[in-house]
């Protein structure tokens, strides 16, 4: 009992400070979201993170895996000189050497993420409120044309239009039974029959109905067969919903086409970055001709891409099928939402450092002429953290300073064989194989002649 009271001063105080400070329904669902995404982004933003890497981070990082590389091979040097020496029976001086610890770095370069989180925060909670403001509206219009065929039968048995509203208010009028009560609250207290109808057009909301209320209005006032003229309104308002409905329904093929096209995007930008661009990021920056290709971020840019055309085209379905841009926010957030999930999942595998074992089985350590593909391939093995081999996963692979070399997927085995062809320079290569945050290396010898 006291709870009902509680809910009811509740009530009363909320409907007393939305009427005085005029407060829409658009700043709560709205305005608030909005305020809290800037919110989200700004506090990211202070907290350091970024959309790209700062320069000098990016150098120290690529720095730090140099010093990486050249200390592996270092390691695999002094690892063949010890084996030559004990092939010759000779002792080799001990040494001790410092376990090398390779601190990384994770740069806070995830701004753009956290953007597309504070963007659906900012839009799925208005999103929601004007898909269910459009669906209690099309409720509230189909009970109205109910209500004009109920009122047009008890003014054919001789009730006058404001004793037959009186009369329907006591029964279940569906969607709009709380506006014709007050509408015949209104009557009984003395209001004209247009003032309490006006009101109710303003409950509904609705501007079909506020254009056969007027029609009402004017019958009841004029005179004649009001009757029929009610039940001809009411049969022509139950045509208009028909047709809209109808026209609603033929417009959807369109919301098919735009999510398929979103689809077919998302599908060639993925072709693109396992098969295309990693070759081409592999033939080298002398033979393109292009400096800093291969430093390109090109599945990041996908990303920007991807998310960008799923909020914009949301809007245009909204504004294509429903005729207002705002009834487009459900769809930019449904697109958003799936275009993320497909694309963190495709094209930026965010693998955690350490789920990934990388080896190089077999290949390692050739030695060749610069400008010539290896006489046998190097194999790479892929393993999770129990051993156990990853099929089927995508393996970016380089090659540096220079060369040409394919990245390619992991057989049923968890194994990846890859055939690189090195740069004239002669010196040492390091081939790394790439697995979301994880990593394998092996290396290629250069020399004039074997």
């Amino acid at each position: 009992m006291k709870t009902d009271i509680y809910l009811q001063v509740l009530k009363r105080y909320a409907q007393i400070v939305r009427i005085r400070y005029n407060i829409k329904r658009e700043y709560l669902t709205l305005g608030i979201p909005v305020f809290a995404a800037l919110m989200i982004v700004l506090v990211a933003i202070l907290a350091g993170h970024t959309l790209f890497p700062p320069e000098g981070q990016s150098s120290a990082a690529v720095n730090s895996e140099a010093a990486a590389k050249q200390a592996a091979y270092e390691a695999l040097v002094a690892e063949m000189e010890a084996s030559e020496a004990a092939e010759r029976g000779e002792l080799p001086a001990s040494q001790e050497t410092e376990p090398v610890t390779e601190e990384k770095d994770k740069s806070k370069d995830d701004l753009d993420h956290i953007i597309v989180f504070a963007t659906l925060v900012a839009i799925i909670p208005f999103s929601i409120d004007t898909f269910l403001q459009k669906k209690n509206l099309k409720k509230r219009e189909v009970a109205f044309g109910e209500f004009l065929y109920k009122l047009s039968e008890l003014m054919r048995g001789g009730i006058d239009p404001v004793k037959g509203v009186v009369t329907l208010s006591r029964s279940n009028l569906g969607a709009i039974s709380k506006s014709v009560k007050d509408a015949a609250s209104s009557m009984v207290l003395g209001h004209s029959f247009e003032d309490s109808m006006h009101r109710m057009s303003a409950s509904i909301g609705s501007r079909l109905v506020n254009k056969y209320i007027d029609i009402v209005v004017m019958a009841a006032y004029t005179g004649g067969n009001v009757a029929d003229l009610l039940f001809r309104t009411s049969e022509d308002m139950r045509a208009v919903i028909g047709i809209e409905r109808e026209k609603e329904a033929n417009l959807k093929q369109y919301i098919i086409i735009f999510y398929l096209a979103q689809g077919i995007i998302i599908m060639l930008t993925n072709i693109l970055s396992t098969s295309l661009l990693p070759m081409i990021q592999g033939v080298g920056l002398e033979m393109l001709g292009g400096a800093g290709l291969s430093d390109i971020n090109f599945e990041r840019g996908f990303f920007h891409m991807i998310v960008l055309n799923a909020f914009f085209g949301g809007l245009i379905i909204g504004q294509i099928t429903e005729g207002e841009i705002k009834h487009g926010f459900k769809h930019s957030a449904i697109l958003m939402v799936l275009s993320y999930v497909a694309v963190v999942t495709l094209l930026l595998p965010a693998g955690i450092a350490g789920t990934y074992t990388i080896t190089a089985m077999s290949g390692d350590a050739q030695e060749t002429i610069g400008g010539l593909p290896l006489q046998e391939p190097i194999v790479f093995n892929v393993t999770d953290t129990d051993g156990n081999p990853v099929p089927g996963t995508f393996v970016k692979m380089t090659i540096e300073p220079q060369g040409v070399i394919t990245s390619s997927m992991t057989k049923e085995d968890g194994t990846v064989a890859v055939t690189p062809i090195p740069g004239s320079d002669k010196g040492t290569y390091i081939v790394t194989a790439t697995v979301g945050e994880s990593s394998g290396i092996a290396t290629i010898i250069v020399n004039d002649e074997f």
